[in-house]
Parts: structure tokens; sequence; C-alpha cells
């Protein structure tokens, strides 16, 4: 991180990362687009859901940074990682194609809440851990240069990021349900079924690559 970046200059490099990092497709894209169907602001409780487990990895890295890449870029728990997460991810998108098949109306194989349908999607995906010991590692190092009002504006630039972008996916899918019949409706939530499944065999096979 360049030290010559004055707090302003390093917060809007941060916000631009982090708002590209969340409009990446990913497992928390496609979740959200199933439930934003039936829930208007699904997005927006499911990025709340999504900050219950971000803002204490956050506050974590902000103390022991250093030891935590370290941690982290061990292979052996780098695998497991992705191996957990994959099967979950995997097993996720088996039931919400499976309970695709069976309703109508709604999105089966999701928590019924939208709010722990995000803290079960950010805690089960692999690659948000992966971006943070990355990506996001390099950020809080960024941000350890302007002590802890560093830490903190950072988060208060990065979570905002989430939410935008989740309700907007959200409100976009509810306003425009009135299009979707019953096959369109099936076809949606099939895709999102296997973007997760697709992101858990990925990640259980990246693990071994």
């Amino acid at each position: 991180m360049e030290t010559s970046l004055s707090l302003g200059q390093f917060l809007l490099m941060a916000a631009g990362i982090s708002l590209t990092g969340v409009m990446l497709p990913g497992p928390m894209t496609a979740a959200t687009i199933a439930k934003g169907y039936s829930d208007k602001h699904a997005g927006a409780r499911i990025a709340a859901g999504h900050a219950v487990i971000e803002i204490p990895l956050i506050a974590v890295m902000a103390v022991v940074y250093f030891e935590s890449g370290r941690l982290v870029s061990s292979p052996q728990v780098e695998r497991v990682i992705y191996v957990v997460g994959g099967l979950m991810l995997l097993y996720l998108g088996f039931r919400m194609f499976r309970g695709t098949r069976e309703t109508t109306g709604g999105v089966g194989g999701l928590p019924a809440s939208s709010f722990v349908t995000g803290i079960v999607i950010t805690g089960t995906n692999p690659s948000f851990y992966i971006w943070w010991v990355t990506a996001g590692a390099v950020l809080i190092a960024g941000a350890a240069k302007f002590g802890a009002a560093g830490f903190i504006l950072f988060a208060i630039v990065h979570l905002p990021s989430d939410f935008a972008w989740s309700e907007f996916l959200s409100v976009g899918t509810f306003e425009s349900r009135r299009w979707w019949t019953q096959k369109v409706q099936r076809i949606v939530f099939s895709v999102c079924a296997f973007v997760l499944a697709g992101f858990g065999v990925w990640f259980c096979l990246s693990a071994f690559l």
C-alpha cells in the first residue's frame, strides 16, 4: 500500500475495490436474486446477515492481520476452508434446486429468513475468506497506517457497498417479477441453484489443484 496516500485517497480506493468485489457474480448474488422474488428488501437483510460474519472478521484482522495472513496461507488450512465451504454450497444448491421443482411462488432450499440466508451463505463461502486474506489483507494493512480511525472509517466505507448492491438486486428482482411466468420463475431459480452448486463443486476441486 502506498504510504503517500492520504486517508481520503485510501478510502476512495477501498470503496472502489469493495464495490468491485461485491459485484462479482457468486453465491451471495444467486441467493439475493432468489430471495428477492418474494422479499423486496431481501438484499438489505442478506447484507445484514453478511455483516454479522464480516464485521468480527474485520475486527480480528485489525488486531492480528499479520498472524491471520500467515495462518490462512497454510495449504492445509486453505484446503479445509475450500472443501468444507464447497460441500456446504453444493448442498444448499441441491436443496434449492429440489425446492424449485416442488414449489411455486417462492424459492425452497434456502433458510426462510433472508437475514439467516446472509449468514449461512457468507459463512460457508470459501471465496469470502480467501478475498479477505488477499485483497482484503492489503486494505487492512493500508487502514492500519491511519490507526484506529483508519480501521473504523474503512469498515464504514466497505459495508455500504454490500448493502447497496444486494438491495439493488433484490428490488430489481421483486419489481420485475410481474413478468415472470411459472416457467421463467423455475428457470431463474434453477439457474441460481446451479450457480450455488457450481461454486461448491469448483471450490472442492480448487482445494486439490
